[in-house]
Order: structure tokens, then C-alpha cells, then sequence
């Protein structure tokens, strides 16, 4: 991989992105803007599920729960991963069936699963025996599957530690929910956010199949499968198409598991990323003395204001400017907070055109996923980002 990262890549561009340039040029925004073509979403979606076959797309709301993309998404067909009471009256009020709804965090309140219970959803995630408890009470005789832990992710943002169990934990759990009354439906796992290629997968896929047939192996009638999210977005490095990836890992899955007779899956930043794009501005371009060899451009967005996921440099956005044509070089990129942590890129540096000046719009790639759901609502009173749906 290159050092920089130039500013318009020669990889995975489409004609449906020129839409989302085109917009934004047409437009002024005094803020930070995150612009979202749906049309982009529902094409994703179906690239997706091509590939897939039978799997259910759950999607994943966390990744921009914005209310355009989900009655979107509704409209053509889609299953929802929530994690919140919030994000299930969000999908309930955008058209979603309860039955299309799974309340896929592995810690809730027992007031929110009473909630969900309610309002018609029967199918939650665990990890730990408490919350199975919880989950018998307040939604009795509901399916569950039991979240694993991953331990050999390959993903850029792996997603280990805080969810999920070992192997010998699970079975014990499912045991435990036939027990308590529940009905133990199968088992989940998330391979890592933004797993570039499919062959990635492989080693999860081998564990959490040696877990599987354990289980069936105890009496335990298993009949779903939640292969979770990992689906990647472009930022700059080739990626197979959606199809084809989604196609790489069902093939894969068949050959673990057989035929399993419901999988789910649940893309959140591989259905949404591509189809944004975030309209900054540059605020400064400085050196810190005469005889640096790199600038620093500070945008008027940062990790505060939607690109926490710049944090230890994991996503790698990809740049727009009018001055593309022009000669480049490197610079650190910063947001504008007076938090020193508010760097986006520094190990690797970002290439800008020299000529870059303060006033001048920066167009930012490919950030439908993780970035007005991780804005916050006014660090240092820089405004959150502002989203607007085309």
C-alpha cells in the first residue's frame, strides 16, 4: 500500500458517486454535511443480497440510523439488526415489521426486552447466563442465539473482547435457555468491521463451525446461523464487488455448515458507506516551522464531529478537492477541536494539492457508515453533522 492516499483513487469508482459530487458542488453548507444517495443504499442492498441467496439481510442500524435510509430499506425488503429500544421504535416507525426486527445486543435492560417483547420481536442475541434470564422473564418462550467470541479476526476494525463467549460457555448457554424455557435457535459471531476480502473469513468460519456441530452433536437442534456484519466499504484499497464477496462467503459457509435453514447476515457499513459523502472545509494549512517538509490542513470536521473512526488510523478515507489536478503533497490531517487526540492522519500522511487554502470545500468519501451516528452533539461547540438525504 502506498504511503499517501492520493487524492482521487483509480479504483471502484462508479458513475452513481458523480451524483453525490454533483450535489454537493450545487450546493453551500456553513457546516459539516453528510450527504446520502438512497439509491446508492438500495443498490448496495441488492448487490448484496444476490450474493447472499437465502440468507436474511438484517441491517445494521447503528451504522447510520438516519430515518431516510431505513424506510429505504424497508421498501425494498429489508430485515433490521437493532440494538436500542430506540432503534427498534426507529425501524417500527419507518414500516418495518416486527418479525424483520432482531434485538442483536447482548446487553439490555429488562424494561427495553419487556419493550421489544411488546411490540411483537422475538428473536434476541446473549452472550451471558444473566441475560438469558432477563430475556426468559420478560420474553418468555422467545428464540435466542448465543453471540461467540472471535479471536482470530483479520478485519481492519476487529471487534473482539467485549462481546460475546467462548465455545464451551455457548453450548452451556444454549443448554440453559431450553431451560429456562426459551428456544435455542442457533448461534452468532462478527468476524470484524471492514474485512477486506472474503478468504478473511476462513478461520472464524472453521471455530465457529467446530462450536456448531458440538452442539447438534449434544441434542441441541440448531436452525439458524448470524454471521454478523464484516462486509467492506472502498476507502482506497481494492475490494471484490458486493455480490462476489457476499457469493465467496456463503460458499464458505455451505461448506462448514452445511445447509443450515435460516442465516442471517447483517451488513451495516458495507450497505451504507459508499453511497456518503461529507461536505468540509479547510480551516488552516500551516507549518510548525520554515523548514518543515509537511503541512498541516485542520477541517472543520474531526473525531469529534463524525470521524471517530479515524481513531489509530483504522479507516482510511479517501479525498476531493477542486485543486485535484494540481501537484500534491503530503500533510498531516486535523479537526478542528482543541483536543490534541483531534489528529486524523499522521503516521499516514494524506496527500493534498499544494495549493490548498483555507475557505476551499474537501470532499470526503465514501462515510455513509459510522459517522453521523458517532458525531457528537457539539464538542467544544463545533455543531454535530448535519445529514441531508437525496
Amino acid at each position: 500500500m502506498n504511503a499517501f492516499v492520493t487524492g482521487l483513487p483509480a479504483v471502484q469508482d462508479s458513475l452513481p458517486a458523480a451524483r453525490l459530487v454533483d450535489f454537493i458542488r450545487s450546493q453551500e453548507f456553513d457546516r459539516p454535511t453528510l450527504v446520502i444517495d438512497t439509491d446508492m443504499v438500495a443498490t448496495q442492498y441488492h448487490a448484496l443480497k444476490a450474493g447472499l441467496g437465502h440468507a436474511h439481510i438484517h441491517y445494521a442500524v447503528k451504522a447510520n440510523p438516519e430515518t431516510g435510509v431505513i424506510a429505504r430499506l424497508v421498501a425494498e425488503g429489508a430485515h433490521f439488526d437493532a440494538a436500542s429500544r430506540a432503534e427498534i421504535e426507529l425501524c417500527l416507525s419507518q414500516g418495518a415489521c416486527a418479525s424483520r426486527v432482531s434485538f442483536g445486543n447482548t446487553v439490555k435492560k429488562p424494561a427495553d426486552i419487556a419493550f421489544a417483547y411488546g411490540a411483537g420481536i422475538r428473536l434476541f442475541a446473549a452472550d451471558a447466563a444473566e441475560e438469558l434470564e432477563k430475556i426468559a422473564e420478560h420474553a418468555p418462550g422467545a428464540q435466542v442465539y448465543i453471540r461467540l467470541l472471535v479471536e482470530n479476526s483479520q478485519a481492519d476494525w476487529p471487534l473482539s473482547r467485549k462481546f460475546g463467549c467462548d465455545p464451551e460457555m455457548a453450548i452451556a448457554l444454549l443448554h440453559r435457555a431450553r431451560d429456562l424455557g426459551l428456544v435455542p435457535a442457533g448461534l452468532s459471531f462478527h468476524v470484524g468491521s471492514q474485512t477486506r476480502r472474503a478468504t478473511m473469513w476462513g478461520p472464524v468460519l472453521d471455530s465457529v463451525a467446530e462450536t456448531w456441530h458440538a452442539a447438534r452433536a449434544e441434542g441441541l437442534d440448531l436452525t439458524l446461523l448470524n454471521i454478523g456484519g464484516g462486509f467492506p466499504a472502498f476507502y482506497g484499497e481494492a475490494i471484490d464487488t458486493p455480490t462476489a464477496y457476499a457469493a465467496q462467503v456463503m460458499a464458505q459457509v455451505r461448506a462448514r455448515f452445511g445447509d443450515v435453514p435460516r442465516v442471517m447476515a447483517e451488513p451495516g457499513r458495507g450497505l451504507v458507506a459508499e453511497a456518503g459523502m461529507i461536505a468540509a472545509e479547510v480551516l488552516l494549512v500551516s507549518r510548525k516551522h520554515d523548514n518543515d517538509l509537511h503541512r498541516w490542513v485542520y477541517l472543520d470536521i474531526g473525531k469529534f464531529s463524525g470521524l471517530a473512526e479515524t481513531m489509530d488510523e483504522a479507516i482510511r478515507y479517501q479525498f476531493i478537492t477542486d485543486r485535484d489536478h494540481e501537484h500534491m503533497g503530503p500533510c498531516i490531517l486535523a479537526g478542528p477541536s482543541c483536543d490534541s487526540a483531534d489528529v486524523l492522519y499522521e503516521r499516514q500522511m494524506v496527500s493534498l494539492p499544494l495549493g490548498l487554502r483555507a475557505g476551499e470545500r474537501v470532499l470526503i468519501r465514501c462515510c455513509g457508515a459510522y459517522t453521523s451516528s458517532y458525531s457528537s452533539i457539539g464538542f467544544n461547540g463545533f455543531p454535530p453533522l448535519d445529514v441531508v438525504v437525496i
